[in-house]
């Protein structure tokens, strides 16, 4: 088996063919042209927040370990040779086939303007060409036009336009087609969402088109220094645009050249000419994906993509499947707004009906199309709130199970409308990725599946969009499975109902909380979460009384412990901010206790290799010399990263440094259930790297734009937008009240992303908390954070300020004055490394 291309689809198929062939009998040779191995192309807007390949990348893409899958990257194919049934390649190798697969995708279409050959001009596609579209819009914000224009106004052009956005242009969108998205929605549905992208300050031209683009013509001369690609693009309705960059995304069109000059059939408008088994004009020539024209029509989307990769699959193997009727729903996020289409959206279908729900005060636009006699989902467009996708979508040509209009109007308090997911029948398609109907789900959980990782890994549903996972959850609901929320075995209570107790209660220790509300007498789960809780919603130091017994290794000492056993000694310097004095005061601690020094991702300074006797001491130095504790050791606030501002970089639009200082002031020692991580970028450089932190915070013109939710780690996750263009006052009371939300609700060890993965309603729901107030609680959550900045003292001070405490500082010896036998150095590359010892038993 030959396969010709490694996208998406080609990489599902390899994947299909290889679950399914148990006795080996096809060996699989993947031809790629692309120098990366198959990555989410569906997800290729991501990329422009991290520029990270790696974290596109599809599972399981390089084959390792199967001896019978021979991937080569950077490998174009030129040919096919029917008659020899070989493959030829731009490097001169031929590969024979018994069977062959094309999976080749397709290209991105540029209309034929005069000026696309230009340098400024891209088209969004692939990974490269967003590295090109990178460049071209960092030369275009440091010329003397920071603008950029995508010519399309579809998914990808939009997406293409929140790139240009972010990269710190000013952008325009131009669309041929009376409104955005002509293929998905509708007029009104169309003029809403354009209504939306422009309140975003992106400008939005919709029919007209491209004349011509020319470099401009300047004046003036340019000085050495400057440069300037600048070219106008001219519309015809007579106007033009000056602008830094252009980028195509005017649509797509399949790769079927290998397939043309092979002589295998065409459809007429493009594609290789498939029957509904994908088998092409020659029967060992199959084709997939976007470059299969099944029965005449292109798809182009995943979903349909792999239903195909899986019916040539299962025919390989000896199977009779056959390609059905393609699910061609769309649900996305562009710009920050919902939008979703799904079964018959347009209204094609002779006689039907519409209901809809238009609010332009809310910004919300809702249609469903029904049968003639109203009882049957033909398909709807959901533009503003799309909450609704995942259960009308596995509807479609399903009866109706009551009245149309309440499943997309509000109901009477104003909420939107709830249907669940028992409403839809067995046949119902909950993951049209991958082609799971609420009976496969169902089949699962009576096999023993009982929760949603179990379904994901059993049905796959879930693991390719993403937009079925709520309804997993739901359904697991539906079918009585119990969901345990109990914290461990000593409280049947979870988290966030401990946390519940222990503000309504006068209780403060664990003791009288277990004897009140659970059972024996803790264990290591339990007590560092009520240690945290207690801490949260008090200013008593955490190592006061019986509270010290509950803290973990790192919290005890208030310090980090290394694997040979010393610790580590982490001062607070908000912002990255630190005077000349503090950094000679460092140096002279770590010179004088012997301490390895290193400068944290975070901009601050770590002190390596003290003694647990030692540390008293060190702190003494640090807190006199105006320092305090960096709380590097605890689930706490951890570091606010900024870049230098307004204050000294000449693209800062705000002074980033002030506002990350402040911030940091104010929730330093704050306890969460998880470490939390926070950043402050002054323009859309995005230097401090904002949008990888739990609290991302970038200066705008107008002013801030806050993230929410991101963080590195084992899973990596992107902030997301919370609100934009805050003043100072309201970005503040925001992020109190999303952290007190968080640290009310959040589950034991769980930081803020997969907390918002898991929060019924997700984004929406969390800014309706946040920024409407939506539960009533924003006062109190306000009033939370005043008590914990009124209360707040360095805990290292706390220590050195009470004889009890300590008490507990003392080496693992009986003198203090000997030196610790656990902490032993040695040199490594010129610099001095611990020698790995016995490890030191954790609490």
């Amino acid at each position: 088996m030959v396969v010709v291309g490694h996208g998406m689809v080609g990489h599902r198929f390899v994947e299909a063919l290889r679950s399914r062939d148990a006795d080996g009998d096809w060996r699989v040779t993947v031809l790629a042209e692309e120098a990366d191995a198959a990555y989410d192309r569906v997800g290729l807007t991501g990329y422009t927040d991290h520029w990270d390949r790696n974290l596109l990348a599809l599972p399981g893409n390089d084959y390792v370990g199967d001896d019978l899958v021979d991937l080569r990257l950077a490998t174009r194919v030129t040919g096919i040779d029917r008659t020899a049934k070989e493959v030829l390649t731009a490097d001169g190798q031929r590969v024979p086939y018994d069977a062959l697969v094309l999976a080749t995708g397709s290209y991105a279409f540029v209309p034929p303007v005069p000026g696309r050959d230009l340098p400024v001009c891209h088209v969004y596609r692939t990974l490269d060409d967003l590295d090109a579209i990178r460049a071209g819009a960092n030369a275009a914000r440091d010329s003397k036009t920071p603008v950029g224009v995508v010519i399309g106004g579809g998914l990808l052009g939009l997406e293409a336009a929140n790139a240009l956005r972010t990269f710190g242009l000013k952008t325009h969108v131009v669309e041929m087609a009376p409104h955005l998205m002509a293929a998905q929605l509708d007029e009104a549905g169309g003029a809403l969402l354009s209504r939306m992208i422009k309140s975003l300050r992106i400008e939005v031209h919709t029919g007209v088109g491209t004349e011509s683009i020319v470099p401009v013509q300047r004046n003036e001369p340019l000085r050495k220094s400057d440069r300037d690609d600048s070219v106008r693009l001219s519309l015809n309705d007579g106007s033009h645009i000056d602008t830094g960059v252009v980028v195509f995304a005017a649509g797509v069109r399949p790769r079927d050249e290998l397939a043309r000059e092979a002589g295998l059939d065409v459809a007429q408008r493009g594609g290789v000419l498939t029957d509904v088994a994908c088998v092409t004009s020659d029967p060992d020539i199959y084709a997939i994906g976007e470059v299969a024209a099944i029965e005449g029509r292109c798809y182009g989307l995943v979903g349909p993509g792999y239903t195909s990769a899986e019916v040539v699959a299962d025919r390989l193997l000896g199977g009779a499947a056959e390609f059905g009727e393609a699910d061609m729903s769309t649900k996305l996020k562009l710009l920050g707004v919902d939008v979703a289409s799904f079964g018959d959206a347009q209204g094609r279908t002779p006689n039907c009906l519409e209901v809809v729900v238009n609010d332009p005060v809310k910004q919300t636009y809702a249609k469903l199309v029904l049968s003639d006699d109203a009882k049957t989902l033909l398909g709807g467009i959901l533009v503003g709130d799309a909450s609704a996708y995942g259960v009308l979508r596995p509807m479609v040509a399903s009866e109706l199970p009551g009245d149309p209009l309440s499943l997309i109007a509000p109901v009477s308090d104003g909420s939107a409308p709830s249907l669940g997911v028992g409403a839809l029948p067995d046949i119902a398609q909950i993951c049209s990725c991958n082609n799971v109907t609420k009976g496969d789900l169902k089949e699962a959980i009576g096999g023993g599946c009982t929760d949603v990782p179990g379904l994901k890994k059993c049905t796959l549903a879930g693991t390719s969009c993403g937009s079925c996972v709520p309804l997993l959850k739901q359904l697991l609901e539906a079918e009585g499975v119990e969901q345990s929320k109990a914290l461990c075995e000593h409280f049947s209570q979870s988290r966030a109902e401990l946390f519940e107790i222990v503000s309504a209660t006068e209780i403060r220790t664990f003791s009288g909380l277990i004897e009140r509300f659970g059972t024996g007498k803790g264990c290591d789960i339990c007590k560092p979460v009520v240690a945290s809780i207690l801490a949260s919603t008090s200013s008593e130091h955490i190592l006061d009384g019986e509270q010290a017994s509950l803290q973990d290794s790192n919290d005890h000492f208030l310090a980090n412990i290394q694997k040979n056993g010393s610790y580590s000694v982490v001062p607070r310097s908000p912002g990255g901010e630190i005077t000349p004095e503090q950094l000679i005061l460092i140096g002279e601690i770590a010179r004088d206790f012997d301490l390895y020094t290193k400068i944290t991702g975070g901009q601050r300074i770590d002190m390596f290799g003290a003694r647990v006797d030692q540390l008293p001491e060190i702190w003494r130095r640090l807190v006199e010399g105006g320092m305090e504790s960096g709380h590097a050791y605890g689930k706490a606030l951890r570091t606010v990263k900024s870049c230098v501002g307004s204050t000294w970089c000449r693209y800062g639009q705000q002074d980033s440094v002030d506002m990350a200082v402040t911030i940091e002031k104010r929730y330093r020692g704050l306890r969460a259930p998880h470490k939390i991580k926070m950043a402050v970028s002054g323009c859309a450089r995005e230097c401090a790297e904002a949008q990888s932190k739990d609290v991302g915070v970038i200066a705008t013109e107008q002013g801030w734009n806050l993230y929410v939710c991101g963080n590195g780690g084992m899973t990596p996750r992107h902030a997301q937008l919370l609100a934009g263009d805050l003043d100072d006052e309201t970005l503040i009371r925001y992020i109190d009240r999303f952290l007190m939300f968080y640290i009310r609700t959040a589950d034991r060890l769980q930081r803020t992303a997969p907390w918002l993965e898991a929060l019924d309603g997700g984004l929406e729901h969390l800014r309706d908390v946040v920024c409407n107030d939506s539960l009533g609680l924003a006062g109190e959550f306000e009033d939370a954070m005043e008590r914990h900045v009124a209360g707040y003292a360095c805990e290292w001070k706390g220590v050195l300020e009470d004889p009890q405490k300590l008490s507990r500082f003392v080496s693992f010896v009986n003198a203090p004055d000997v030196e610790d036998p656990t902490v032993e150095f040695t040199e490594s590359s010129g610099r001095k490394v611990p020698l790995a010892m016995p490890k030191v038993p954790q609490r």
